[in-house]
């Protein structure tokens, strides 16, 4: 029997967490044919979470739990979480409702069909509208500019085979980004449009620091238009100011004694060279920043406990009956 291992990580979720089990329960009801798991990752919730998953636990040895030493931020978690699932699959999601448990038979029927990665795109979302068109520019601009085909509309909510998620174990990634991930390594890939419902309870965690954290994150990763537009416009910069010079020079020359410019061009010429210098200095420090995070080979996470997690040594007992039993 295959086994399916739905990750979800949280973070402030104790409206959310019971529920969302439950709803994963009864969609793998409908596939009886298919043993699950359900990993719950806390990152360092603050609030009665970390309580909730623990009597989960303890009332269904199919739900474990890993609780984070401090939080590790929006992707290491996730990113992690999905390393520890030990099922012939895993899924991906949030615990929010946000990315709809109804979805899970739909994944695995294409994961049977023999796509690695099943990926859910957002056709349309009940969030605020502004934010969701502010997403999608932000989507086909990262798109245009990447080296790496991008996938419009992802955040990762999808199914990724055991053979995708072994690659993902050797890429030791400290930074990983995985909707960038899943576009690079080129995984033969099946998507399934969804309309994305709001929260079901609970405050989003999100805020302006964190959504520039991800699009950095991801411009920086996978784009070298940043480091391109400081070369070539530090280039027309220098050119258009040398031109002027020139025509000021001449224009001195020719009319010495009635000509008079006054400083206006000097110093209009000046703030604009100095705000270009700050904003490409601020987009260099981002790649910077990026690269420095990549060289320290901070782990990913720091586990602080976890739960219901089976020893090594009787997950490999289990692989010897499984073949044992084959044979």
């Amino acid at each position: 029997m295959k086994t399916v291992s739905i990750v979800v990580p949280c973070f402030n979720e104790e409206e959310n967490v019971i529920p969302i089990s439950e709803a994963i329960i009864e969609e793998m009801k409908k596939l009886p044919q298919y043993d699950y798991e359900i990993i719950f990752i806390d990152n360092d919730s603050q609030d009665r979470t970390r309580e909730l998953l623990r009597g989960l636990c303890a009332g269904n040895p199919k739900i474990r739990a890993i609780f984070n030493a401090k939080n590790f931020g929006q992707f290491n978690s996730p990113y992690y979480g999905l390393l520890q699932a030990n099922g012939d699959c895993g899924i991906l999601m949030a615990a929010d409702f946000q990315d709809p448990p109804a979805l899970i038979p739909d994944f695995i029927q294409g994961w049977e069909e023999g796509y690695k990665i099943v990926a859910a795109i957002k056709t349309k979302s009940q969030e605020n509208r502004l934010m969701y068109a502010l997403r999608g520019l932000y989507y086909k601009m990262l798109k245009k500019m990447s080296d790496v085909e991008q996938i419009e509309q992802f955040t990762g909510y999808g199914l990724y085979d055991r053979a995708f998620i072994e690659v993902l174990k050797k890429l030791d990634d400290p930074t990983p980004f995985l909707r960038g991930i899943v576009a690079e390594l080129g995984f033969r890939r099946k998507d399934i449009e969804f309309t994305q419902p709001q929260r079901r309870a609970g405050k989003t965690s999100n805020n302006f620091f964190r959504l520039f954290d991800a699009a950095m994150l991801s411009f920086t990763s996978y784009t070298k238009a940043g480091l391109r537009m400081a070369t070539f416009l530090g280039m027309i910069g220098s050119a258009s100011f040398l031109v002027v010079a020139f025509v000021y020079l001449i224009q001195k020359l020719l009319h010495w004694d009635s000509f008079n410019a006054g400083m206006a061009p000097m110093l209009i010429g000046m703030c604009l060279l100095g705000s270009v210098q700050l904003f490409f200095i601020g987009l260099i420090g981002e790649y910077i920043m990026s690269i420095n995070n990549r060289v320290k080979r901070r782990p990913l996470v720091v586990e602080e406990e976890r739960l219901n997690f089976p020893a090594a040594g009787e997950d490999k007992k289990s692989e010897e009956d499984h073949v044992a039993g084959e044979q």
